[in-house]
């Protein structure tokens, strides 16, 4: 299956029914997962407010993590290195433990596990690790799924704007920085992953209102800001877009607006999740790069074995 046919599996992806039976009381819900498995958690932070949300990306859970957090270990291989050891402190601490992965040694842990279809690269298969979550939590329903997978479809079949910013990034040899806001500030970051490892691109990341506090001072005057190539959201968004508006204004910066459908933040969340997906594809192809090859971090983890 080459990477094309990858990103056009997620709108059967979002269709499928796995959910968890959760306790009723819990005081916290903690999800590791590192990489495009990582991105699952944070993107459901996003979604998700009745209880704190904490996603971890390294070796060790937090202190507080015991009988009433509900732990949910993602990893897509299910040999995560990171996503085990703190899987296996969740399971010493008596937390709820959960399981989402394809296979490996974390298909053999946890109270309850969701085993998803194996042979894509991770990041290609968020909807299968992001629907159990949702499905939970979320209570969606057939009719919720079958909206996300028609609106995913059309992005399948009219994505123009997306191959034509991600051409003009690569011919113009732009460096992408991706400028997001709640509730799409880890699409923007899952963009900034995408351009790293399909592009094979540096990316650079940050999100309203905070980079006001910072990146603002540095926008107008900084060393080669031609090479950067300014990415953000449209749509009405209140005081975010004020200060979006604003931001251009007093650095003299133009910002590339990419505008989500959908009908609620999840629709636009999956809508801009494809758009990045396609963009970041024909960037790889203008650069004559293999979206596939992760060779890299391949290589990286057998050094550290």
């Amino acid at each position: 299956m080459d990477f094309l046919e990858e990103l056009g599996t997620l709108k059967k992806q979002v269709l499928i029914k796995d959910s968890f039976n959760i306790p009723e009381h819990f005081d916290n819900i903690v999800i590791s997962g590192m990489g495009g498995s990582g991105i699952v958690g944070k993107l459901f932070s996003e979604l998700y407010h009745s209880k704190p949300v904490i996603c971890l990306d390294d070796y060790n859970v937090p202190d507080f993590v015991g009988e009433n957090t509900v732990f949910i270990g993602i990893s897509y291989s299910g040999n995560t290195e990171e996503t085990i050891s703190c899987t296996n402190q969740a399971l010493k601490k008596g937390s709820h433990v959960f399981i989402v992965t394809s296979g490996g040694e974390l298909s053999r842990m946890g109270k309850e596990r969701v085993i998803i279809p194996s042979g894509l690269q991770p990041r290609s298969a968020i909807g299968y690790m992001l629907m159990p979550l949702l499905n939970t939590f979320l209570h969606l329903d057939a009719g919720k799924r079958d909206i996300l997978s028609g609106l995913i479809e059309d992005v399948d079949l009219h994505h123009e704007e997306a191959s034509k910013l991600g051409k003009e990034i690569a011919l113009e040899k732009k460096i992408p920085v991706i400028y997001g806001f709640s509730p799409f500030r880890y699409v923007a970051y899952r963009w900034k992953t995408q351009f790293n490892e399909n592009s094979k691109l540096m990316a650079v990341n940050n999100y309203f209102p905070e980079l006001n506090h910072n990146d603002t001072m540095s926008l107008r005057d900084t060393y080669l800001k031609d090479d950067f190539f300014f990415i953000t959201f449209g749509g009405s968004y209140g005081k975010i877009s004020r200060r979006i508006d604003a931001t251009e204004k007093v650095t003299s910066t133009r910002f590339f607006k990419v505008t989500p459908l959908g009908n609620d933040d999840l629709e636009k969340m999956f809508y801009l999740i494809h758009f990045g997906d396609y963009m970041s594809l024909e960037t790889a192809i203008s650069r004559g790069m293999d979206p596939r090859d992760v060779s890299s971090i391949e290589d990286l983890k057998k050094l550290i074995k």
